[in-house]
């Protein structure tokens, strides 16, 4: 039973909504205080009478009885009424407490009865009665627009650039810590499924540059973008950070973070779990767990861990020493810090590229690092790709080094200095030309901006003989940074082994003018053998065998300079040393268009042997 709170007409039709009289919304509720309770069966019924002799609202017969059943109040309605009718009326109040005869013979308590059995068709008429449907279809479609634009589930997001967090301390040396969370985010973000996170190195690039998240996404081809302001205040943090979706270029969630810095790995692992939640990522419990996984309790331990990667990330020989000195710290503190020596393996193991020290110094040392983060926590990729660059490029153990970068490529798909180096190595050097660009390609697509991947794809171009693609891909590079030496060195490569000397020379002085790397050095020098001018090529070969006084040069550059000079016996004296000094560069020598005239030579077939290349 319903009644309206205006008029206070008491309605038993329960598909009625609105009072037929004022139009007020009806509420549940009795007709007056002392009416009885009456079964399903006693409740009065909604009669459907005959349209005939119905007078219209107003007129005469309008008395209020005759209003609710549509005759006047001295007729009462017949059965042929009730079976001929198209208009629903409503019995007239204290009908049900003196039963009516009239009915065809029935009272209205039988009638009604009568009705419910045969099961009548029961009709909404009447202007008030259209006008009350027409209201709930409105309010249907208007609910549903907003319960579908308010309280439908988000499109779940599937890529994302986490950009560098801003430091906002007014502190230079505060530096790491904005710069070493935002790798920390990447990597822990990395970990979920079916989720693109761009890597450091491409997001990177727009550190310190004013550019809208519509631009970055466009570039970083990214569906949100996650920036954040870091304060830190003596001994308490603040963080600020922002999700924007970057093609309404709307804030999808935004949390400022208040902690004090001994709360620091937690704060890392509460932002990787909220982040998460906003993108809609559905997890399992197994994601859950690497998403909240926390690598060290001691704060001042992952603070000297994010100074090591801050290092580590400059990539030069005396910061990537520097790096060496935070992460052994780290370690001190906490002796179980995993991550930590994996970051010791990733220095290591890149110091002999930067002419900094000897293969036989320290990629034993990466090795060891590497190993021992792996007894703590098998499941890191970082440890992974780590103990794979040393079994190749030191050990020239090539199966396992394979199975170490595709253990590494399993647990993180995301991380893309597995499939650069990967790619960039085994696949290269061994001459699996395709997959190695295949892998490359991948690794571009994790980190698009990162210069290294980019000038190193244009690298695998060129030793697969594909000049003019390796020539377009490193001009793309110099485009992107033209302070980045690395790009004019293969450049000049390709355009010497293209034979057009004069462009690679100018190739080879810009890199020089950019970095004093002794590869610049001995291209320079082989680029003039290879024009004709010897005495320029000596001249090099001299100002080489002086650097090798006072840093170390792989004797690989050497002999790679005799071969261009036409000493095949000084050659293979400098290929031998190289040898004996498990230079990473013997990895090269199947592949390597510079010694292609020492291929017929039985020495160079006995070399590829034992360094365990195919011929």
């Amino acid at each position: 039973m319903k009644r309206c709170p205006e008029c206070r007409r008491d309605y038993y039709d329960d598909t009625l909504f609105y009072c037929l009289d004022d139009g007020n919304v009806l509420l549940e509720g009795p007709r007056s205080a002392d009416t009885r309770v009456r079964s399903s069966f006693d409740e009065p019924a909604t009669a459907i009478l005959s349209g005939h002799g119905v007078p219209p609202p107003g007129g005469p017969g309008s008395e209020p009885e005759a209003i609710a059943t549509g005759f006047p109040a001295s007729e009462s309605p017949t059965r042929a009424h009730i079976n001929t009718t198209d208009q629903t009326a409503i019995f007239p109040r204290g009908a049900e407490a003196e039963p009516q005869e009239g009915l065809g013979g029935l009272t209205e308590k039988q009638s009604f009865s009568a009705n419910r059995a045969a099961k009548p068709q029961w009709k909404v008429g009447g202007r008030q009665w259209q006008l009350a449907g027409f209201a709930i279809a409105i309010l249907i479609l208007v609910g549903g627009f907003f319960g579908y634009r308010y309280f439908s589930p988000a499109k779940q997001i599937e890529s994302i650039a986490v950009m560098p967090f801003v430091n906002e301390s007014g502190n230079a040396d505060v530096e790491y810590l904005s710069d070493g969370m935002t790798e920390t985010l990447i990597s822990s973000l990395s970990q979920l499924p079916n989720m693109d996170v761009r890597a450091r190195s491409s997001v990177f690039r727009y550190k310190g540059k004013d550019t809208d998240a519509r631009t970055i996404a466009k570039e970083l081809d990214v569906q949100a973008i996650l920036t954040g302001k870091v304060v830190q205040r003596e001994k308490d943090l603040s963080l600020y950070v922002e999700l924007v979706d970057a093609a309404s270029d709307k804030v999808i969630w935004s949390e400022t973070y208040n902690r004090p810095m001994t709360n620091l790995v937690v704060l890392q692992k509460d932002i990787a779990r909220d982040v998460s939640r906003n993108l809609q990522t559905k997890l399992s419990g197994a994601d859950e767990q690497k998403l909240a996984k926390n690598y060290t309790e001691n704060t001042e331990a992952y603070k000297l861990y994010l100074r090591g990667r801050f290092h580590w990330n400059k990539r030069t020989g005396e910061e990537v020493k520097k790096s060496v000195e935070h992460f052994q710290q780290a370690i001190e503190l906490d002796p179980s810090y995993a991550l930590a020596f994996a970051g010791l393996a990733d220095a290591y193991s890149v110091i002999p590229s930067y002419a900094s020290g000897s293969p036989k110094e320290f990629f034993p040392k990466s090795k060891a690092a590497a190993k021992r983060a792996l007894e703590l926590d098998e499941s890191l990729a970082e440890a992974h790709t780590a103990l794979a660059r040393v079994l190749f490029a030191y050990e020239w153990n090539f199966a396992e080094s394979d199975k170490e970068y595709q253990r590494a490529i399993e647990l993180n798909p995301n991380y893309p200095t597995a499939h650069h180096w990967y790619g960039n190595a085994n696949l290269l050097r061994t001459g699996r030309f395709d997959e190695s660009i295949a892998e490359m390609k991948r690794a571009q697509e994790l980190d698009p901006l990162s210069l290294i991947i980019n000038a190193d794809l244009g690298e695998n171009y060129v030793l697969a003989r594909r000049y003019d693609e390796g020539i377009d891909q490193l001009q793309k590079t110099i485009e992107m940074d033209p302070r980045f030496y690395y790009s004019y060195r293969w450049l000049g490569i390709a355009y010497q082994l293209k034979g057009n000397y004069p462009a690679a020379m100018a190739e080879y002085s810009r890199a020089r003018q950019s970095d004093d790397d002794p590869w610049i050095l001995r291209l320079l020098g082989q680029g003039h053998a290879a024009s004709g001018n010897k005495v320029e090529a000596l001249k090099s070969l001299a100002q080489l065998k002086e650097v090798s006084r006072e840093k170390y040069v792989p004797p690989y550059h050497f002999a790679v300079l005799y071969t261009s000079l036409g000493d095949k016996d000084q050659a293979f004296e400098w290929l031998e040393k190289s040898y004996l000094d498990r230079g990473q560069e013997m990895t090269r020598l199947k592949i390597d268009p510079f010694l292609d005239p020492l291929r017929d030579d039985p020495r160079f077939k006995d070399l590829l042997k034992r360094v365990g290349l195919p011929e």
